[in-house]
């Protein structure tokens, strides 16, 4: 199961989730975002983390050549696309840097199809990114595929991670607002406990790795 835990804001929350076992770290660099943080923090947490797991970068208000050009300054491995970004975007951030994940939703994009883009992998999240809201894992179970490289997010908590990962079956999951004790506040004992639920909800199915 791979884990991602997203809107790290500082470089002892990103210590704690690589620590604690994620296969990946996001930073978001989204103006209207509670969890956006500016260059000079984003490299710090990228720096912290190193090849310990893959760092991504999430946006969603920037041109897609905008957007590449920032991951190939911060040196990250991953450029996530969040929200209306079309193929040609995708191809044009490919050109700079060659993992980007496209990120969506049910209410956005209800015709999925993971690499339809280009994309390396597919992150489903909630009709309201961040606000940590749910929604039925039924309906995304009956969309994608088991063996597609795909991430669940949207409200998930270390509570419900393990529901949702038997219902949905995805290939990884990504949480934010689930381990907070405030907008853009990571919980270091709920980023803990949210890696080991997923682990151990996952752990009767193999995956292949991306990192």
């Amino acid at each position: 199961m791979y884990v991602k835990v997203c809107g790290l804001t500082t470089v002892d929350a990103a210590r704690v989730a690589v620590d604690a076992g994620a296969d990946a770290i996001g930073v978001v660099m989204n103006k209207t975002s509670p969890r956006a943080i500016d260059a000079a923090t984003a490299a710090a947490i990228i720096a912290a983390v190193g090849d310990a797991a893959d760092t991504v970068l999430v946006v969603n208000d920037k041109t897609a050549a905008e957007a590449a050009a920032l991951a190939v300054d911060l040196g990250v491995d991953v450029l996530q696309l969040h929200g209306r970004y079309a193929s040609d975007d995708f191809a044009t951030a490919l050109v700079s840097i060659p993992r980007v994940w496209r990120a969506t939703s049910l209410a956005h994009d209800p015709d999925l199809s993971v690499g339809a883009y280009g994309e390396e992998a597919l992150l489903l999240d909630a009709a309201v990114p961040g606000s940590g809201r749910r929604w039925d894992t039924d309906a995304v179970a009956s969309r994608l595929a088991p063996g597609d490289r795909w991430i669940l997010a949207g409200g998930l908590t270390p509570e419900n991670v393990g529901e949702a990962i038997a219902t949905a079956r995805p290939w990884g999951v990504d949480t934010s607002s689930g381990v907070e004790s405030a907008p853009g506040l990571k919980d270091h004992d709920a980023i803990r406990a949210f890696i080991g639920a997923a682990r151990a909800a996952g752990a009767s199915w193999p995956n292949e790795a991306l990192r």
